[in-house]
């Protein structure tokens, strides 16, 4: 039985135009074309295009695509090996779930995680970008800056600077849920502690830029919804104690 583009499109919910660039790459091409000008798939481009769509999935290039099926793999081995990588993400990604559910208990209890829980599931460069890859994208459409426009990124370094951030905003939502005020000594305590930290660790920050930072934040719809996402008002909270801290 053969397919119209059409009906390609409507069994895979991928796009005509997308199936159309597909055969302009030389990607997925139509086993026919019939009299009248129209693309016809059968069976096997229906399985060349399920196996594109599960390296897709695991955010493979069109371009490296199209290596790996022009390889000499059979279907049975490409499966095989599709399966595997599925498997190793969806592990990672049962880890990096377990991790934020402890996050969200010991945030709910008033409690500080286990500094050795932290950070599970993000132990590569890989794992990184991954966390990283809907703000970096936010970032470069919103900004056309590009979070991630570096070579290496440092593992260490991003994982300590993560552990101490980390801190810090389950203390400052810990002191919002407590009903301290916003210019309270020990909220105070917790601003000095910080800023001093980012500028041990190469991120020269006054206290009016952070208290600037976090007006932006106020603004930026990906950033409220993130600190909201911790504790409703944390957003509010960390802009009104970053302000009362500068002009202290």
């Amino acid at each position: 039985m053969l397919y119209t583009v059409k009906e390609v499109s409507s069994l895979s919910k991928v796009t005509v135009k997308t199936l159309h660039h597909y055969h302009k790459i030389g990607l997925l091409l139509p086993c026919e074309m019939s009299e009248a000008g129209y693309r016809l798939y059968g069976t096997k481009e229906l399985e060349r295009l399920q196996q594109i769509l599960l390296y897709r999935e695991l955010d493979f290039t069109l371009e490296q695509i199209k290596q790996l099926l022009e390889g000499k793999q059979n279907r049975s081995s490409i499966l095989l090996e599709q399966e595997e990588l599925l498997l190793h993400r969806k592990q990672r990604l049962e880890t990096i779930i377990d991790t934020l559910r402890k996050s969200t208990t010991c945030m709910e209890k008033g409690e500080q995680m286990d500094v050795n829980e932290m950070f599970k599931g993000f132990e590569s460069e890989e794992d990184w970008k991954e966390a990283m890859k809907e703000q970096n994208e936010h970032l470069k459409e919103t900004y056309d800056f590009d979070l991630l426009d570096s070579a290496q990124l440092d593992i260490q370094s991003m994982n300590d600077m993560a552990a101490e951030a980390t801190l810090f905003m389950t203390s400052m939502a810990g002191a919002l849920r407590a009903g301290l005020k916003h210019n309270d000594e020990k909220i105070v305590r917790l601003l000095r502690s910080h800023i001093e930290y980012l500028n041990k660790h190469g991120h020269s920050i006054s206290a009016t830029d952070f208290a600037s930072q976090n007006r932006f934040f106020l603004g930026d719809d990906f950033h409220l919804r993130m600190l909201e996402g911790q504790q409703v008002g944390l957003a509010y909270y960390l802009s009104a104690a970053a302000d009362s801290y500068a002009n202290g």
